[in-house]
């Protein structure tokens, strides 16, 4: 066997930088890839944004004053009449697809509300909110006001540092003294004491080690509850709380030996209770998502817009560009002269990608945008990838943290897609569409005869969708819904 030399000629795809940064720009949600602009701006001299991402915003001034900024205010960074124009590919800026909108829109993403100052207002400043105190700082507040000695009141406020942002004692009081220093000969005693105390304060409940104890706490702080009532109702969170929870009225009437009577008036008393005291002092944040497209009603039906908000206004800058064309030579910028172009190619196809999937999925969905969940038909990726001409992946990826506005609320491009279940006329229906209709049948319901899964399989049998009862008790559980004998009212 001796060696030869031999040519063949094959194709195969070759994933270039510009075609992976394509990929990777595409599945950033709206958060991360303007992260990673700012990156690039910051390493890319001859990278340039022309828009401010606060240009819009209200600014707040030194005396306190809002303003907001003119509608034809421009950016700062914007050319001037002498700068040479850039190319026509050297620049990326949202499509400009507002004419085509109809002017008898049910409603208008870009009404933004203004603050209006009447003259009543003292020198136009606004009312801010007072900082939120956490709970701890509440109960240290409560603290200062108890006439005890120093070593009380270090002992009490150690007590509230161990309480937790839902008002319960995470470590018990052995732990608590098995940590402190024997040379102080704190007593677990005195420990005991600074509980009791910190558990008389407001709110009720605080300083409670299990859920039965922080009702009771507020059980008998409940006012205008009778002797009776309060006695049954803490009888009840102290010895029987399982069977409360499960809603075992029957063996607790055998339990406690009460007519019905008795046990519902105990069981409002209970109600009035918070499981979690410590909840209204918690520190509420929100999530704010911004939409990538919005959805409109015009005369031609409904249609989808890039969400101009979220699209930035890329463009190589002129001045490094024109150095560049003077010395050609320099090999310094020509890279990043390549990487510029290629972002601003690719962003400008990203946004075309998203808007051209929106658009065929709204096309599908329309039902949907009209007559709400009930109406949503099944979809999978890959009949949107064959209309498009696209791979099932690319349609992975724009749909994934790509968000939609619709006079419905605000969705996720993969909502639109779902399963399906099989009808008795031969016809599908989605499995959104059959969860739309278990909620509305729940929420339908009596509340004294609530229906079971069965029942419910039932019923969406008698409207010509086959379900199981394990179907049902899934989606029920996906919508969180508990199951039916959480849901009858006693």
């Amino acid at each position: 066997m001796k060696q030869t030399l031999q040519l063949r000629t094959s194709q195969h795809l070759a994933l270039t930088p510009q075609l992976q940064q394509s990929i990777r720009l595409l599945q950033l949600s709206t958060l991360e890839l303007h992260q990673e602009l700012e990156q690039m701006l910051a390493e890319n001299p001859l990278l340039e944004r022309l828009d401010d991402p606060l240009d819009r915003s209200v600014r707040l001034l030194a005396d306190g004053a809002l303003t907001s900024p003119p509608a034809d205010s421009m950016p700062a960074s914007a050319p001037t009449e002498s700068s040479e124009p850039p190319a026509p590919d050297s620049e990326f800026t949202a499509p400009d697809n507002a004419d085509s909108v109809s002017a008898d829109t049910e409603w208008s993403f870009d009404d933004v509300a203004r603050t209006s100052k009447g003259p009543e207002d003292e020198d136009a400043r606004p009312q801010l909110e007072a900082q939120r105190i956490s709970l701890r700082e509440h109960l240290l507040q409560q603290a200062q006001l108890v006439r005890q000695s120093q070593r009380d009141r270090a002992l009490l406020e150690l007590i509230i540092d161990a309480v937790n942002e839902h008002g319960y004692l995470e470590e018990s009081l052995d732990e608590i003294h098995a940590r402190l220093p024997p040379q102080l000969d704190i007593d677990l005693d005195e420990l005991t004491i600074a509980l009791k105390m910190l558990q008389s304060f407001d709110p009720a409940g605080v300083g409670a080690r299990d859920a039965s104890e922080c009702l009771a706490l507020q059980l008998r702080r409940l006012p205008r509850i009778p002797l009776v009532t309060r006695r049954l109702a803490l009888q009840i969170v102290e010895q029987h709380l399982t069977l409360f929870a499960q809603r075992d009225f029957n063996k607790l009437k055998k339990a406690l030996d009460c007519d019905d009577e008795d046990l519902r008036e105990a069981q409002v008393a209970i109600r009035q209770c918070k499981p979690h005291p410590g909840t209204p002092f918690a520190a509420e944040t929100s999530d704010y998502v911004a939409p990538d497209v919005v959805v409109k009603r015009t005369r031609a039906g409904w249609q989808v817009l890039l969400n101009q908000e979220v699209i930035p206004r890329l463009r190589v800058h002129a001045l490094y560009a024109s150095i560049l064309k003077q010395h050609k030579g320099d090999a310094a910028l020509a890279p990043q002269l390549q990487e510029a172009k290629w972002l601003i190619k690719n962003m400008r196809q990203r946004f075309d990608t998203i808007l051209r999937v929106s658009q065929a999925i709204v096309d599908r969905q329309r039902n949907f945008f009209s007559h709400g969940a009930v109406a949503m038909r099944p979809l999978v990726l890959r009949e949107i990838a064959d209309t498009l001409g696209l791979h099932e992946s690319t349609i992975s990826r724009v749909t994934t943290q790509k968000f939609m506005l619709t006079p419905h609320g605000m969705f996720e491009l993969k909502y639109f897609f779902g399963s399906h279940v099989s009808t008795e006329a031969g016809g599908e229906a989605s499995s959104t569409a059959i969860r739309a209709l278990i909620k509305q049948l729940i929420g339908a319901e009596d509340s004294k005869n609530p229906f079971s899964d069965s029942k419910i399989a039932e019923m969406l049998g008698e409207q010509g969708m086959v379900v199981a009862r394990r179907t049902v008790a899934k989606y029920r559980e996906a919508l969180k819904i508990p199951p039916v004998n959480l849901r009858k009212a006693w």
